[in-house]
Parts: structure tokens; C-alpha cells; sequence
């Protein structure tokens, strides 16, 4: 166990707020319709903050699991505008599990003003805190009034649904989209709305009984014991139960005397011979948080992995599988491509060739859909048998900007149909690509998704967008990746990695350039049809690039 600490400095002063809705998480799942073309959109660069002392007050009368990746946001949408790299290999697997790192310590310590200096400091994207407050037990009649008299122990380990903390934070280390409760500290009962988190490098789990659990330790990577003086601990407990929660002072006081010290002292401190580092004066303890920062650095370095160069290098010469159906190549499906290839071809003749390619491919992958055989009558009296979906929805999802193309054909064949989204972007540095957006409908996990893009060449982004959709619990089996056009390559990448999952285009190219180029392909089709060009610091997702 290692000891950090510096000279004394003055005491921190009140924790930060806490009061951020959880949908702030790096990537949101949920509802709602509106605009979200991404076409406008300013390119931003986010300012990070050194590690300085937080003068934010603590407002909480809920519980919050929070994010603060670099991010720009709008009235409509959230861009974070530093992606998430691959997180899993060219088999599709989650490779690489988030880092989490647990923060322990008493009531008011300021576990919560430790995790955003680390989260500031660290300046990565994608990270995720969760607070063990979301996890308190729902009370029952009785418990709610021992409460209601400062008589119940929120502090004692029996008051946490441990089963429910351990299922959700180890479903969040292997990558795996998670709904979090949110608890109301004044009814003391969970509300309606859970929070749904997804796409995590880091997690920082920060609660009183941190360490508490065996099963909880075991998925933590780096243990931290924040400790505060308990002098400190109880002002700041005084001024938050008052000034937030409505309590007087003698029901703290009393409650502070009766659970919250000597549960501190039973179950608390002593594990404190657990931690990899204890943490004197909590945020104001520079030198400890710059030992954190650079552990987690050194870390996420060691699992660093490459993607898009092992696909290039793959399955050359394979035969194409046999969940690839390319449309039957009429004179004309072949006319229609003659258009849309040639580089003469203007914009306006472009966009309708190409539309009523798109309708043609979403009637054929429809086929593909499981029908169960259906007796109706006719207006003559009599009876037709024929074939219906078997109740399950079909979701559409585009990979921007190129593949939100196809959602009017969509739109146009499928009535009523549920529309997501995904921005995959390449990182110039790393030739890898990155998760940037995200917003999914919810409840997507019953449902047949139609994942569209205009083009694919290495398959990098497809595979990215499957894999995402495989950790909002999709099953493979009920995915179909549509694209105009596809590299073989790119075939094989998706085949490989996704067995199960359905590949429907209009036609396959063989070769792929050093660019990652489709050859001889279609160009860039989202620059074709929107008539744009991408300026030198903007890069859309690989297969909208024909990469």
C-alpha cells in the first residue's frame, strides 16, 4: 500500500456538485425524434482544465452516475469531439475491459471532488463516474419512517443492493451498455427513470463501502482511500444535510453519533488496508492525484490495440460467406451503378440514381425477415394466405454522415419505423476509428436492426457500429448491415468478426487502394451527395469515405 501525501494545505472546500443529470454519460440511449443531421456542425476543440480546487457546492437530492469526456453540446444533441477507440479486436471480441478505479472513504470526505480532479487531469474521453449512492435499497413502510426520525443506518453495508452494484459495474467493465438507478434521498426510494451509460475507458466507482464487498473488489483495477479528518467530514456533512436534504442539525448530529461514526469505524477505515493508495486531504492532495493520473496513463497505453491494419491484412483470397446476398445485378441495378460511378455524373442525377438504388435494397433485405404465414379475408369474401412479421419492430440505424442517406427509403417502405444513430469518425493520428455519437431508441435490444451505411471498404467502421449494437444486447442474428456498395474486404471483416450477422449490398468490389479506397468504387459518397467537400481536418466515418 502505498502512502501519498504533501505538506499541509488548507482543507478543501465543499465537494463538487453532483448534481448533473446521468444522460450526460458518453454516449445516451434513448427516445425522441427531431433533427440530427449532423451537417452544420462546427468543429470544436474542448479546453481541458488543470487539476485546481473546486469551488462548486454540493447539491444532491438524488443520486447521479456522471461524465465529463470533451464534448460540445447543443440544444438537441451531445458531440464529443474525442472518440472512443476500438475497444475489441478483429473477431469482433471485447478486447480491452474499461479501467476502474475505486474510491473509498467516509461520509463528506471528497471522494467526489477526487474523481473530477482525476477525470480533469486524466483528459481522456469516455469516462464514466458511478456513485454507489445510485445503489441504496429501496425502503419499505417501516424503514421509511425510522428514516423519516434519523433513526435508519444508511451507512451500515446491509443498506446497498450489492448483487445489483456488481452486476451492473461488471456488465460496464467488459463494455456492455448499463441502465443505473437513480435514488431520491427525500422519499428514500429509486426513482421510475433509470440513467443508461454506455462506452466507458474509464470508470470511477467512488462510495462509503467501496471496499466493502469481495465481489466488488475483484473488479477493481486501482483502489483509492480518500482520507479527510473527521472534524472536516461532519462540518461538511452538517451543510450539505441542511442546505440540500431539509434536515436539522440535531437529527444530523444525532444520526452522525448513532450510525455514521461508528459505521465508519467498523466498516470503513479498516479497509483501508486494502487500497493501492490512500489519499490524505482528498482534492487539495496534488502530488496523490498526479501518482493516479499517471498510473491510469501508463495503463491505457498497455492496452492500446489496432484495428483497421489487421482487417487490410486478413482473409485475402477467402471465399465470400454465405450471409452476404448481393441484389441480382439487372440491366437495371447496372445501369443505375453506371450513373452513380461516373465522376461526370452531376449532383441532382447522382442523388436519385443512388435514391432508387437504396429502395431496391431495402426491398430486398426486407425478404430476409422472418414471416410467419397469415390467413386474411378479401372484400369479396374470401380468404387470402399470406405472410406477416412476426411481431417483433424493425429499428433503422445510419452510421453518419454517408449512411443517413438511406433513411428516407427506409422511411418510405418501413411506416412508423423506429431511427437511429452512430458517428464514427477516423483519427488522423492513429488511422483507427473512433466512436463519437450516439443515440439509439430504446428497448432497440428485442428489435431487427437495419444498420445502413452508403459504402464499405475495411469493414472498420461496420464492425465498430455491430459491436456497439451487440452491447445494447442485439442479438447478431437479428442485424443486417446494408451498404450500396462493398469491398470484399469488407465482407470478410464483418463476416469474420459477426458470424450470424446478415450482409445485404447491390454490389462488391474487389480491390481496396493504400488509401483504403473502394477500387474502381463510387468515390466519396457523402461528399457526392451532398455536394460538400471535406475539408483537411474533417473525417467522417471510413465507410462514407469509401475507406
Amino acid at each position: 500500500m502505498e502512502q501519498a501525501s504533501t505538506s499541509d494545505s488548507k482543507a478543501e472546500e465543499q465537494p463538487a456538485d453532483e448534481g448533473v443529470e446521468a444522460d450526460r454519460s458518453m454516449s445516451r440511449s434513448d427516445s425522441g425524434s427531431g433533427d440530427d443531421s449532423l451537417d452544420g456542425l462546427q468543429h470544436h476543440v474542448a479546453a481541458r482544465c488543470p487539476l485546481t480546487p473546486s469551488l462548486s457546492p454540493r447539491k444532491r437530492t438524488t443520486s447521479q452516475s456522471k461524465t465529463e469526456p470533451p464534448l460540445l453540446r447543443t440544444n438537441k444533441r451531445t458531440i464529443y469531439t474525442a472518440g472512443r477507440p476500438p475497444w475489441y479486436n478483429v473477431t469482433g471480441t471485447t478486447f480491452k475491459e474499461a479501467f476502474v478505479i475505486g474510491l473509498c472513504g467516509g461520509s463528506a470526505s471528497g471522494k467526489t471532488t477526487v474523481a473530477n480532479k482525476i477525470i480533469e487531469a486524466l483528459d481522456v474521453p469516455w469516462v464514466v463516474l458511478l456513485s454507489m449512492d445510485s445503489f441504496y435499497k429501496v425502503l419499505n413502510k417501516e424503514e421509511q419512517e425510522l428514516a423519516a426520525k434519523n433513526e435508519y443506518n444508511f451507512d451500515h453495508p446491509d443498506a446497498f443492493d450489492f448483487e445489483l452494484l456488481v452486476t451492473v459495474l461488471r456488465k460496464l467493465k467488459k463494455g456492455k451498455s448499463i441502465k443505473v438507478p437513480v435514488y431520491d434521498f427525500t422519499s428514500h426510494c429509486r426513482r421510475k427513470e433509470w440513467k443508461t451509460v454506455y462506452g466507458a475507458n474509464v470508470v470511477i466507482f467512488e462510495g462509503i463501502l467501496a471496499f466493502a464487498n469481495k465481489e466488488l473488489l475483484k473488479l477493481l483495477d486501482m483502489k483509492v482511500f480518500v482520507d479527510t479528518d473527521s472534524d472536516i467530514r461532519l462540518i461538511r456533512r452538517l451543510k450539505r444535510d441542511i442546505s440540500h436534504r431539509g434536515r436539522d442539525i440535531s437529527g444530523i448530529i444525532k444520526q452522525y453519533n448513532k450510525f455514521v461514526k461508528p459505521a465508519f469505524e467498523q466498516y470503513i477505515e479498516p479497509t483501508v488496508q486494502v487500497a493501492d493508495i490512500v489519499v490524505p486531504r482528498g482534492g487539495e492532495n496534488f502530488v496523490a492525484l498526479d501518482l493516479i493520473v499517471q498510473h491510469v496513463h501508463s495503463q491505457l497505453e498497455k492496452r492500446e490495440i489496432t484495428v483497421r491494419s489487421a482487417l487490410a491484412s486478413a482473409h485475402q483470397g477467402q471465399p465470400l460467406p454465405t450471409t452476404l446476398s448481393v441484389m441480382e445485378s439487372t440491366p437495371q441495378v447496372r445501369g443505375m451503378h453506371t450513373i452513380i460511378r461516373n465522376k461526370e455524373t452531376n449532383r441532382d442525377e447522382f442523388i436519385f440514381y443512388s435514391k432508387r438504388l437504396m429502395r431496391l435494397l431495402i426491398e430486398h433485405a426486407l425478404s430476409f425477415l422472418p414471416l410467419k404465414p397469415v390467413s386474411v379475408e378479401t372484400p369479396q369474401g374470401g380468404v387470402y394466405d399470406g405472410k406477416r412479421l412476426g411481431g417483433q419492430q424493425i429499428t433503422g440505424v445510419s452510421i453518419l454522415r454517408a449512411g443517413e442517406t438511406m433513411e428516407q427509403a427506409l422511411r418510405a417502405v418501413c411506416k412508423d419505423i423506429r431511427l437511429g444513430k452512430i458517428l464514427i469518425q477516423t483519427n488522423h493520428d492513429t488511422g483507427e476509428p473512433e466512436l463519437h455519437y450516439l443515440r439509439l431508441p430504446k428497448d432497440i435490444s428485442e428489435d431487427y436492426v437495419i444498420l445502413m451505411d452508403s459504402t464499405v471498404s475495411t469493414g472498420a467502421a461496420a464492425l465498430m457500429a455491430v459491436r456497439v449494437l451487440l452491447d445494447h444486447d442485439v442479438a447478431e442474428d437479428k442485424i443486417f448491415v446494408l451498404s450500396l456498395l462493398m469491398a470484399e474486404m469488407g465482407v470478410h471483416s464483418v463476416a469474420y468478426a459477426f458470424p450470424k450477422v446478415r450482409i445485404i449490398t447491390t454490389a462488391v468490389d474487389k480491390e481496396v487502394n493504400e488509401q483504403f479506397h473502394i477500387i474502381p468504387g463510387i468515390g466519396n459518397f457523402g461528399d457526392r451527395y451532398f455536394g460538400t467537400d471535406a475539408p483537411s481536418d474533417w473525417c467522417e466515418s471510413d465507410e462514407g469515405m469509401d475507406f
